[in-house]
């Protein structure tokens, strides 16, 4: 008897059951994707809708930034012009047109600070900022910090009160970047304190440890801004004022602070009640005989020695008045507007230092000194670049092009003066960094 090739009854059931546990199978799989499909969809519009609102705050936080930055700008820049044309008016009035200069040299100081701030928050944020450590005693850069505070104090007729210990609190540390530190708490303290009042600078050692407290007697601040005071852009207010600077100086203070594995931290009681930034820094237990101090900023003096200087810029007032400038100081001074014309100046006048603006029109500051460090009459020459551009790599341009020296407009002149005085004193060409 033949059997049937026909599955059973069982068979196709048992068959049917598994496909019915396959389709379960599969669509809870379908299920769960879709459920994970949907929580990423809502998760990436949440994302979205977040970015948007951060967008909206950063742009108006970036209007509020510009506002504030052209108010800045506008405050020192009305003195100037004011200044300027007191100058003008003045006819041969010494005293008026002294007290004019100090105007101008005060508002400029201001408007130098401002960008320079700008632009060392830029190179820490973007980790370019280099630290050149050496000893250094905290007191001498204190001392320093205040006389570059000097003019400021002295307007607002404030005292300031310096308890240092008997011995030396020696760190290493970048002595110019620490001296900003200081220089910016002060200017803080003076600038949110009214006229005759009091700024205490305490510093002592604590364990290991130097820490330095500068205590004012201003403004204040609200104990729910304390926590982002040294954040980008958080401004203390004041009633009488709406603008009171960027927000960026105790930015760049902490994130200097921190680049020294130091600390620092705002203290106040609140509104009124003055405030206290307190700064620690790592002690050097055995100072080296190396230790620096730091000598408090002073007049240049005039160079002794009679040069030949080629001033090369294609701003007509910027080399008119800083040939002029060189020319009272007893230098033989020629200008030239682009580059080519400071090339065939220089095959004539044999210059021994050149100052060169980089962006000028025909052939551009870089391309010019190239081409005068092949010239034979330039092997002694001196090449001073003056630019409005400050970061390391443009200073690395300058070098690869043959510059002696990185100037970042405006230059100042008193440092100017003595870097003039150092360069025409040494008999070799070495390369150095300018910050005049």
């Amino acid at each position: 008897m033949m059997q049937s090739n026909r599955p059973s009854a069982f068979s196709r059931e048992t068959a049917l059951e598994a496909s019915l546990e396959r389709l379960v199978d599969e669509r809870d799989q379908a299920r769960q994707a879709l459920a994970v499909a949907v929580a990423e969809r809502d998760r990436a519009q949440a994302e979205l809708k977040e970015a948007d609102r951060r967008s909206v705050l950063t742009r108006e936080r970036l209007d509020e930034f510009l506002a504030t930055l052209a108010h800045e700008l506008r405050n020192p820049l009305a003195p100037i012009r004011s200044a300027a044309q007191i100058v003008r008016m003045a006819e041969g009035d010494q005293a008026t047109v002294s007290a004019a200069r100090a105007i101008i040299e005060r508002q400029l100081k201001h408007l130098v600070r401002l960008i320079d701030d700008l632009v060392d928050v830029s190179r820490i944020t973007r980790g370019k900022l280099e630290l050149s450590r050496e000893q250094v005693d905290v007191g001498s850069v204190l001392q320093a910090a205040i006389e570059t505070n000097r003019p400021l104090l002295e307007s607002k007729q404030q005292h300031v009160r310096v308890e240092l210990p008997a011995e030396p609190l020696v760190v290493e540390a970048d002595t110019t970047r620490l001296a900003q530190v200081f220089a910016n708490l002060i200017n803080n303290g003076a600038k949110y304190s009214d006229p005759r009042s009091d700024i205490r600078i305490e510093a002592a050692r604590a364990g290991t440890r130097a820490i330095v407290t500068i205590t004012d007697q201003g403004v204040g601040i609200d104990r729910e801004m304390l926590a982002s005071i040294f954040d980008m852009f958080t401004l203390i207010k004041r009633p009488s004022s709406p603008h009171d600077g960027l927000g960026v100086g105790l930015t760049l203070v902490k994130r200097i602070i921190e680049l020294h594995a130091g600390a620092v931290t705002a203290h106040s009681d609140g509104p009124g009640t003055g405030s206290a930034f307190t700064v620690e820094l790592d002690l050097i237990e055995s100072p080296g005989e190396e230790t620096r101090t730091v000598a408090a900023p002073g007049k240049a003096e005039h160079s002794s020695r009679r040069a030949r200087i080629l001033v090369a810029d294609d701003n007509h007032d910027a080399a008119q008045s800083l040939a002029l400038m060189l020319s009272m100081d007893g230098h033989d001074v020629r200008t030239a507007g682009d580059g080519l014309e400071a090339l065939r100046e220089a095959e004539e006048f044999h210059p021994q230092l050149v100052v060169l603006d980089i962006g000028m029109p025909k052939l551009d500051g870089y391309e010019t000194a190239r081409r005068m460090r092949k010239r034979p009459w330039a092997a002694h020459t001196r090449l001073f670049a003056l630019t409005g551009w400050g970061q390391d790599e443009d200073r690395e341009r300058a070098r690869r092009a043959g510059f002696d020296q990185h100037l970042v407009k405006p230059v100042d002149p008193e440092a100017l003066s003595q870097l003039l005085n150092r360069t025409l004193s040494e008999g070799s060409r070495s390369l150095g960094e300018g910050h005049a």
